[in-house]
């Protein structure tokens, strides 16, 4: 299933705009997805992304716009291949925070994990997480519509 990375590449670069404008395209995810009454890019918008992407894809989604709400959906991995949903937990484990993204691949130490997602710095990039933030994988199916 490479069109999950293919889509979110598609989009690399996009970026918040700081102060009172907002971008657009971010804005639309939310649109897309049906979170219609977002209309600012300051909402947190890692999970919007991936909904998007996944939307797009025609694949099954959390439809929530909280990064943990991915450790529900799909199947649990544990050998993780790129266009996989990689979650990690914010600021600490149990708190209801987190990100996520795409699984890229590991560093070459396994230190870290390289993940391409959405409000990563802002923006649409590919960025590298620590492997002991990590709360897990998961494989995304097609969806039948």
């Amino acid at each position: 299933m490479p069109q999950l990375i293919n889509i979110a590449l598609s989009q690399y670069g996009v970026t918040e705009i700081v102060g009172k404008e907002h971008n657009p395209i971010v804005v639309n995810y939310f649109k897309e997805i049906g979170h219609i009454w977002v209309t600012t890019d300051e909402t947190a918008w890692c999970s919007a992304f991936i909904n998007w992407v996944a939307f797009r894809a025609k694949v099954e989604r959390s439809h929530k716009l909280t990064a943990r709400s991915w450790l529900q959906i799909g199947i649990e991995i544990k050998e993780p291949k790129l266009n996989d949903v990689v979650v990690f937990w914010r600021h600490k484990k149990s708190s209801w925070k987190g990100h996520v993204g795409l699984f890229v691949n590991y560093s070459e130490d396994k230190k870290y994990i390289y993940v391409l997602g959405g409000n990563q710095n802002n923006q649409v990039n590919i960025k590298k997480y620590p492997v002991y933030r990590l709360l897990g994988f998961r494989l995304l199916s097609a969806i039948n519509s």
